[in-house]
């Protein structure tokens, strides 16, 4: 591996457990983010420290204030909530398409995905099922074919990418997830658009009991800070 990717591939590691800290409370909103501390918790230099912070920064979990540093960015419930509804109406609009438009090859990056999210299901591993569940997604944007479309799913995506990874770790959500999972792959291969967007729109958006999880989780959080 060459000095440019083990840089990369640490930031990386840095990035998923400053997000994992943000998602579980330990870091609270509007807490300011000790470059130093991070360093010396992972036995590290600052390098790959402020490439971490940069990644998260452009995801708008993390604030880079000039001569102050970072600091973990504040996001009202009601935001929260905004966002996930917008992005509940891209995704169903990108499984629309998808079911339309898809093609052999699609329909074969589709099932891999799915066939990835299964395997970690069935390992227990919530962190490991959410990055093949963020796959599958990626997959069903790509199936779309529509570029414009594809930009605006991974940049939402990314900024609710700890919410997102929060809810699979409320009891039974990582089977529940890959239920909706089959549901939503078997009606882009069967070309059922109209089945497709109502699929990936109830996946998606926050309601019942999981915005209730949800709430109590950021209160939690903010309780411990």
């Amino acid at each position: 591996m060459t000095e440019e990717k083990a840089s990369k591939s640490t930031a990386s590691k840095v990035r998923d457990a400053i997000e994992n800290d943000i998602l579980t409370g330990v870091l609270a909103p509007g807490q300011r983010i000790d470059e130093q501390s991070v360093s010396k918790r992972f036995g590290i230099s600052r390098t790959p420290v402020r490439e971490a912070l940069a990644q998260l920064a452009s995801d708008s979990q993390v604030e880079l204030r000039p001569n102050k540093g970072a600091f973990v960015s504040t996001v009202r419930i009601d935001r929260l909530i905004q966002m996930f509804e917008v992005m509940a109406e891209l995704e169903g609009m990108a499984g629309r398409l998808a079911a339309i438009r898809l093609r052999i090859e699609d329909r074969s990056v589709l099932q891999q995905a799915m066939d990835k999210c299964i395997r970690a299901a069935s390992s227990g591993d919530t962190d490991a099922y959410y990055y093949e569940n963020e796959e599958f997604h990626r997959a069903i944007y790509s199936a779309s074919h529509n570029g414009f479309l594809i930009e605006q799913c991974q940049t939402l995506q990314r900024r609710l990418r700890p919410y997102r990874r929060l809810q699979l770790r409320a009891v039974n959500r990582m089977r529940s997830s890959l239920a909706e999972h089959q549901v939503i792959i078997d009606a882009i291969c069967a070309g059922d658009g109209a089945k497709a967007e109502t699929a990936l729109r109830t996946h998606v958006v926050i309601q019942g009991e999981r915005f209730q999880d949800l709430v109590a989780f950021m209160a939690e959080a903010a309780s411990q800070n």
